[in-house]
């Protein structure tokens, strides 16, 4: 009878709480519990009644008291289409509870359901205006390890080439800077800057922030498909975060939707770790480019921009990752040291440049590994199921400076109508200007890799190494007014197909005449 009255108190106590109002008997009760729940602030957890305002408050109070979180067992949150985003500053357990996130109805489409941020507040600092490539150490004293983001806004890169073309965006880096001003050596700086024209440092949290659990379901909006992109899912905006167990799925897609920037979207942070989670691909609509041509149109559930070292561990998408129906699951800009290890989705893709990159024990989906950048690019133990096996993505320049490492793999081509299949894809003309020198990767490996060609058509001619890059390069006359510098080595140890046709070096071998070729049985 006693526990009765007191959770009738609660629930109507918690129809007024606010951050300066909150009874000292729920604090009292949480403390010794140990966490709050949704349902100490009114949630009521029935799929019915909007519970956002409860969980908004529900954070809002832990973060006051510093107190973790706890999904009530057995509930159904319903989450409307309210402007309201729940701060999440404390551990947080959304267990077994399910809940249904309406984006049919949206009154702000760039509004997170959760945002896990820091407390620590970035700064500007003074007198750094230049910055050089491979720089080891900056003027700064600082407390602890910091995210370092530099631009210069009178410098394009990354302008965009083909349907989705544009002007380009600033130069942008991003780096761990440690205490004494070193820069981290896996964060290394790729640009030179000879000027600087803003400078962020971000704290970046030591203490690791955990969130376990949760079955989430987006009802999917069915705005006009323009590129008006949806949040609607976790902002992780705070360095050492790991993100265990958690589910999402999509319900309702219709005829036509606006597209979805990552249930997951990781920005401006270091040290995320995502594992043991599942995920799901989203339907892809078509719309008009900026060239006024059709494009199917990029909807992700994960999204990663000026991220470092995240990774990926055991995670799965929830629906077929051969499904052309449905886009790749993941797009990054400006990241380092991303891995995904033991997953299963549908690509891997990095837009505006990865710094270094490992994918192993995984299986990769209809639009396979999608990346520009630098350093080394890993692939280990590792089946891709694609058109190609690695698409260095001809909007972008085509551009890899750096390795290509493939080890212990396989390649299960999904054969074109041409018959073609392609280990390395990607296009550059060498008439346009991406804003930098693009480059292949200067040296390739492919070691114990297998190509399952078992299926291929009659006109199937076997295998190439290189993709034709650029069709009109064949002979001395053509020009390229933007160089694109070749790949120097092909080393191949122990590369076998099914079809038993020979690896042949591409359709363009005039292109590709000073490649060396190394080749091991």
């Amino acid at each position: 009878m006693k526990k009765l009255l007191f959770s009738t108190f609660i629930l109507c106590f918690s129809a007024s709480a606010t951050e300066n109002n909150v009874s000292d008997v729920i604090i009292q009760i949480a403390t010794t519990r140990g966490h709050l729940r949704y349902s100490d602030l009114g949630a009521r957890g029935d799929g019915k009644t909007d519970d956002m305002e409860a969980i908004f408050t529900t954070h809002q109070i832990a973060n006051q008291y510093g107190l973790p979180v706890k999904a009530d067992e057995g509930y159904v949150y319903y989450i409307g289409g309210g402007n309201l985003t729940a701060l999440i500053r404390t551990d947080t357990d959304f267990g077994e509870s399910v809940f249904l996130i309406d984006d049919t109805s949206v009154e702000n489409r760039d509004s997170y359901v959760f945002l896990v941020e820091s407390l620590l507040q970035p700064f500007k600092p003074n007198g750094i205006t230049q910055l050089s490539k491979g720089q080891r150490r900056v003027d700064l004293s600082l407390p602890y390890p910091c995210l370092v983001t530099v631009a210069d806004t009178n410098m394009k890169h990354y302008i965009r080439y083909g349907r989705n073309q544009n002007n380009g965006s600033p130069k942008t880096d991003i780096f761990i800077l440690n205490e004494n001003g070193s820069v981290d050596p896996d964060t290394p700086i790729i640009w030179d800057f000879d000027q600087i024209t803003d400078i962020v440092v971000q704290p970046m949290d030591q203490e690791i922030l955990t969130l376990t659990g949760g079955r989430f379901t987006t009802l999917a909006n069915r705005e006009e498909p323009v590129y008006d992109y949806f949040k609607r899912g976790f902002g992780i905006r705070r360095s050492n975060v790991i993100v265990d167990g958690l589910e999402h799925y999509v319900a309702g897609e219709g005829e036509h939707g606006a597209p979805y920037s990552g249930f997951i979207h990781v920005s401006d942070c270091a040290k995320v770790t995502i594992k043991n989670t599942t995920l799901t691909g989203h339907k892809t609509y078509e719309t008009i480019g900026a060239a006024r041509l059709p494009v199917s149109m990029g909807s992700y559930d994960i999204s990663l921009s000026r991220a470092l070292n995240v990774s990926f561990l055991n995670c799965r998408q929830s629906n077929d990752i051969t499904d052309k129906t449905y886009w790749g699951i993941m797009g990054s800009n400006y990241c380092k040291n991303l891995v995904l290890d033991n997953c299963v989705f549908s690509r891997f893709d990095a837009h505006r440049g990865v710094t270094n990159a490992t994918i192993q024990n995984s299986t990769l989906g209809h639009m396979g590994i999608n990346a520009i950048g630098n350093g080394t690019f890993l692939v280990e133990k590792t089946t891709v199921r694609s058109r190609r096996f690695v698409h260095l993505r001809s909007d972008y320049g085509s551009t890899w400076q750096g390795e290509l490492v493939i080890r212990d793999s396989v390649f299960v081509p999904s054969f074109s109508s041409s018959g073609n299949v392609e280990l390395i894809n990607g296009f550059n003309s060498g008439q346009h200007n991406f804003g930098y020198t693009c480059y292949m990767p200067e040296r390739i490996l492919f070691e114990n890799f297998h190509i399952d060609d078992s299926n291929h058509p009659t006109t199937y001619k076997g295998p190439a190494i290189f993709a034709d890059f650029n069709p009109k390069m064949t002979d001395d006359t053509c020009i390229e007014n933007y160089p694109y510098v070749k790949t120097e080595e092909v080393m191949l140890k122990n590369v076998t197909t099914a079809s038993g046709k020979p690896l042949r070096i591409s359709d363009n071998p005039f292109m590709f005449r000073n490649v060396t070729i190394d080749s091991e049985s």
